[in-house]
């Protein structure tokens, strides 16, 4: 994306009170809109997204027009004004959010990204090889990957699908249910079931299942592979091991896509055992054709109660990490 930039003039005399105590307040402004601030004499040079710079510009008008009063501009302020024109930009971005359809389920419901993050995320899958999409429950990360598994497979773009999970247990012991080894782990692979059979359909599942086209199995099974001309989804990642990640993305081939979703707060390894996805997302972040997707409550696409419920742990564990920094 081009950079646009734009100049704007303040008297000499508002320059500090807009600026705040060690650029506090123009900081705080760059950091909140992802744009840059130049200062030259009296003028200032906005740089970044044309969008984000002419929200920047309102901002800085605003605060201007509060220092001309007499006013001695507080963070307060700062954040009072950025958060209305970060609203008006989200609001703007809403119809941008709604991305091309991804495909149809089974009953002709169109699957297509509903937030600015689920377009980002989309995105990121048609143009990269590898990309983690990380984020809470409900944000849609398996379930947009999997429409768009599913599409490349209709469309020949790739021979397979492949779907797997980590089979650790969320806190209950299922060793001891009857049946076979696939009956054991079938618990853990259900919502992959789900997702299929709604997208793609019970039959056609069974029948690219039999054929061995559409694999679901336990991330323990993709160990001695090499997966070529394949779409592959790593689900709940945060309970994989940096071993296990390491294996998993090492057996990707040439002509496959591999997308590892999780939620980095609903871990269900041991005590002291470090997430695999931790790991990946710190090893790997600064290799081309690996794309790293954050996903917030605001990508929430289930009831809105799921959002309060996600925006309410965030809030608690910020406040639990904190007070640890404190007593440390």
């Amino acid at each position: 994306m081009d950079e646009f930039t734009l100049n704007i003039s303040i008297p000499s005399d508002h320059i500090d009170n807009i600026f705040g105590q060690f650029d506090r307040n123009i900081k705080s402004i760059e950091n909140g809109m992802n744009i840059s601030f130049i200062l030259r004499d009296d003028a200032i040079k906005l740089i970044g997204d044309k969008k984000r710079v002419e929200h920047g510009k309102i901002i800085i008008d605003e605060l201007l027009a509060l220092s001309e009063k007499g006013n001695i501009i507080t963070a307060q302020d700062v954040n009072y004004v950025m958060s209305i024109e970060k609203e008006k930009i989200e609001s703007h971005d809403v119809s941008e959010a709604r991305g091309e359809i991804i495909c149809h389920t089974t009953t002709g419901k169109p699957v297509a990204p509903k937030t600015l993050g689920q377009k980002k995320y989309v995105d990121a899958i048609s143009n990269n090889m590898i990309v983690f999409g990380v984020g809470p429950a409900g944000t849609g990360k398996t379930y947009l990957a999997m429409a768009k598994a599913i599409t490349a497979f209709k469309n020949e773009e790739v021979s397979r699908i492949i779907l797997t999970r980590p089979a650790i247990e969320a806190g209950e012991k299922l060793g001891f249910l009857p049946g076979d080894l696939q009956s054991k782990v079938d618990p853990y692979l259900r919502p992959l079931y789900d997702a299929l059979y709604k997208i793609m359909g019970a039959e056609a599942f069974q029948r690219n299942m039999e054929k061995g086209l559409i694999e679901v199995a336990p991330l323990a099974y993709m160990r001695g592979r090499t997966l070529d001309n394949s779409f592959i989804i790593l689900d709940e990642a945060q309970n994989t091991t940096p071993a296990q990640m390491k294996m998993f993305l090492t057996r990707i081939g040439f002509g496959s896509k591999a997308v590892i979703t999780g939620d980095q707060t609903q871990k269900d390894l041991p005590n002291g055992q470090k997430s695999g996805l931790d790991d990946a997302m710190k090893v790997l972040k600064n290799i081309d054709d690996i794309k790293i997707c954050t996903l917030d409550s605001k990508d929430v696409v289930r009831h809105p109660l799921v959002q309060k419920i996600v925006n309410a742990y965030e809030t608690h564990e910020k406040k639990l990490q904190n007070k640890n920094k404190r007593a440390k």
